[in-house]
């Protein structure tokens, strides 16, 4: 675990699991890197109740400054820098999530989908359909840094360790 990481109590990291500089879990996440590793990017945030997982062929990585919402599921996938990852999605084995994208609330990425950098996508099965800005990567980096400097505030409190 790297520096400036933060754990929210009744969160569960289990196995190989990497946490780089910045990156926070929060409440009831769980992190379950026991048959392949689990990475977590600098300043990136997996937000409350949560799953990421991994399968024996797939591991789980997860790029900078990405922000995985509430309730998310992430198994066996990618996820490349600057990306929102709305609430609620699933996003299967070997799927990759290119820089910079949004994955749409309730969004199913499905098994070895591949996501172009910069897309909006929606939907069950979920489909592109929209390309973003590439200026995308500054707000997406501020929002980051945003969860970063509210787990340090966490960190202060005695209920979230």
């Amino acid at each position: 675990m790297a520096e400036d990481t933060f754990i929210a109590a009744g969160a569960k990291v289990i196995g190989e699991v990497v946490l780089e500089k910045g990156s926070s879990v929060w409440y009831n996440v769980v992190l379950r890197g026991d048959l392949n590793q689990v990475v977590v990017g600098e300043y990136s945030n997996i937000q409350d109740n949560s799953t990421v997982h991994v399968d024996l062929n797939n591991a789980t990585k997860i790029g900078r400054y990405v922000t995985v919402g509430h309730s998310v599921v992430l198994h066996g996938c990618t996820i490349e820098d600057y990306c929102l990852i709305g609430m609620g999605s699933v996003i299967m084995d070997g799927a990759v999530i290119g820089c910079g994208s949004v994955v749409g609330a309730g969004a199913v990425i499905t098994k070895n989908t591949i996501i172009p950098p910069l897309s909006l996508v929606i939907g069950m099965p979920a489909k592109v359909i929209k390309t973003l800005d590439e200026d995308v990567t500054a707000s997406r980096r501020k929002h980051a840094e945003g969860y970063y400097q509210l787990s340090l505030e966490y960190k202060k409190t005695p209920e979230s360790k």
